[in-house]
């Protein structure tokens, strides 16, 4: 294993009701990379996301993180250092800055200034105190997103994370998630949007389970990669 690679998967197969959908010989994530998983609805690309989150165990095969096998149910401090937000985020009932603030609650960390600061990162500062529930989708996407970075993830895994933004919320989110990894985290995000997809290094195409690499580097997508995204 490569000593910076954090996710190593080696014949993995993972099956639902008896039907495989996910079929992935081998798959490398090393620390800091920036990855997209592009395909087709159904393709298995939030399956995948559920097993890197370590929330179901695989059908077969195996998967590694940091160099250490993964069992389930996978133990607590394992399962901290990976946040999904998913397209359709689960906020609490209360204000958007309790939602923040939710992850450090949980960890015993005193909020102090970072609930604010990370609001006005994804450009939500003026409605800290709104409840969460009256929201419009996208910026209940965006209070999701900060309760995931506030609580600085070495891995964040986003599902379709510019669905229901406009433009320039979604411009935002890649540049925070850009700085995210400047940081030194991993980011790993599934994604129909083509814009987004030109901005990742690393794109892989899932299709009927399996996986295939699209681009290793920051040239231009081909143009069918990113339709199919």
């Amino acid at each position: 294993m490569n000593l910076n690679e954090l996710y190593e998967i080696e014949k993995l197969q993972h099956a639902y009701q008896g039907r495989t959908v996910l079929d992935i010989a081998h798959l490398g994530v090393h620390e800091g990379q920036v990855l997209a998983l592009v395909g087709p609805s159904g393709a298995g690309k939030s399956s995948l996301l559920r097993l890197l989150n370590f929330l179901e165990p695989p059908t077969a095969g195996a998967m590694r993180f940091a160099g250490e096998l993964v069992r389930h149910p996978a133990p607590l401090a394992l399962r901290r250092q990976v946040t999904t937000v998913f397209q359709r985020p689960a906020l609490q009932r209360s204000s958007v800055a309790d939602n923040v603030a939710l992850g450090l609650r949980l960890r015993g960390i005193t909020p102090d200034g970072q609930v604010d600061a990370m609001l006005a990162r994804v450009g939500l500062a003026s409605l800290a105190q709104q409840p969460a529930r009256l929201l419009s989708g996208g910026e209940m996407q965006r209070v999701a997103l900060a309760r995931a970075l506030i609580i600085r993830p070495r891995v964040l895994l986003l599902d379709e994370p510019t669905a229901n933004l406009d433009k320039m919320s979604g411009q935002n989110v890649f540049n925070v998630f850009r700085e995210l990894a400047d940081e030194g985290a991993t980011v790993i995000v599934t994604t129909y949007d083509r814009e987004l997809v030109r901005t990742v290094p690393t794109v892989y195409e899932l299709h009927d389970g399996t996986l295939r690499v699209v681009t290793r580097d920051q040239s231009r997508v081909p143009e069918r990669a990113a339709v199919v995204g």
